[in-house]
């Protein structure tokens, strides 16, 4: 069975973050989680220093999601569709080609009927979470709309972007009963309430995507380290994960000159060294907080 649709048919909620990158893929992995999601805001990002065009090529997407699999070692991923889904024609030749680099899931914004039928006649192995943005125009009633024409064409699981309160969503999951719910943390969103994984599950959610949040807080990482030695001439005051860290993290050997520092705590316990750079990083990166809010 696809996982991602096991994650969906589970009566719980599963954090998905966002990767765009063998390293942050790893770090993923080693923090936990059981599935990642490559945006394409993310691509467009690491490809094109450019935060999102609109239309990045699916074939970019897949290229670069062929180049996780083997640090993902089995961890499925979510892709979103690029420029190549916009006709049912093209739909299913370019969901078998996500296919093909490791995606097993893709997330479609705004499909016609026509389209969803053809990616679960021609690509059933792939999970289709149909995404609508409906809500921003024409509000809830739309979306209750287009998440049963969804449902009715094969798709795994509707995104309702711009979702925005908890009887929003309790009304969304009465009109579409059965239906999994996925919902997006995107940075992009305003504010919105949190709920806890246990009523967001209960309102039938299933998933809860943060597409960006790795990716800037990298950037945020970087911009200091470079700031720090373009104003100091070092980054030594700027927080960083451990050489050792690091290495052990990407598959490589400790390096000899800091052998001699003795193990981590993680590894004092019994931990191998890359578990140990796995807690590093996330002792660096803070706490994964256990709420979802309701964004777009």
């Amino acid at each position: 069975m696809n996982a991602f649709r096991e994650l969906l048919s589970a009566a719980r909620v599963t954090h998905v973050p966002g990767v765009f990158d063998p390293l942050s893929a790893t770090l993923a992995v080693h923090a936990g989680h059981r599935a990642v999601y490559l945006a394409k805001a993310a691509v467009a990002a690491v490809m094109m220093g450019r935060p999102d065009v609109g239309n990045v090529p699916a074939t970019q997407i897949s290229d670069r999601a062929a180049t996780l699999g083997p640090a993902l070692g089995g961890v499925p991923l979510m892709a979103d569709a690029g420029a190549g889904f916009d006709s049912a024609r093209d739909a299913g030749w370019t969901a078998l080609s996500y296919e093909r680099a490791g995606i097993s899931a893709l997330v479609v914004t705004d499909p016609d009927g026509a389209r969803l039928t053809a990616l679960a006649r021609q690509a059933p192995g792939v999970a289709v979470i149909a995404r609508t943005d409906a809500y921003a125009v024409s509000g809830l009633d739309a979306v209750i709309e287009r998440g049963r024409a969804y449902a009715a064409a094969g798709a795994d699981a509707v995104l309702p972007g711009g979702i925005r309160t908890p009887e929003e969503l309790f009304r969304l999951r009465a009109a579409l009963p059965g239906v999994p719910l996925v919902l997006s943390r995107s940075e992009a969103a305003g504010a919105a309430p949190a709920l806890s994984d246990e009523d967001l599950a209960a309102l039938g959610v299933r998933l809860v995507l943060h597409p960006m949040a790795a990716l800037l807080a990298a950037a945020r990482a970087a911009s200091q380290a470079y700031r720090a030695i373009a104003d100091d001439g070092t980054a030594d005051a700027v927080d960083r994960m451990p050489w050792a860290a690091f290495t052990a993290v990407s598959g490589g050997e400790v390096p000899s000159d800091q052998a001699g520092a003795g193990p981590s705590p993680a590894t004092r316990a019994g931990s191998s060294p890359t578990a140990a750079a796995g807690a590093s990083a996330a002792r660096a990166g803070g706490q994964r907080s256990s709420s979802g809010n309701l964004g777009s």
